[in-house]
């Protein structure tokens, strides 16, 4: 058996053609997109936290980390 373990399959098959990378505007706007919605979910938080929402607070404070993650990936991989 070849791969690393049973969920490894190819990116895409042989007969699709390459992927073309997004041009860097596209890129830079996605981005900010993830920028904004990231410092929304980072309020949400930090609202939550000085409420007493402890709970709240910490999915606020993931979905933050997470949307400016992906929003970092955007301009590396394109």
């Amino acid at each position: 058996m070849t791969g690393t373990g049973p969920a490894s399959a190819p990116e895409r098959s042989p007969d699709e053609p390459p992927r073309e990378r997004r041009p860097w505007i596209e890129r830079i706007g996605l981005a900010g997109i993830a920028i904004v919605l990231g410092g929304l979910f980072g309020v949400v938080a930090a609202v939550a936290w000085s409420g007493g929402e402890p709970f709240l607070a910490v999915m606020g404070g993931i979905g933050c980390l997470m949307t400016i993650w992906v929003g970092a990936l955007t301009i590396v991989r394109g």
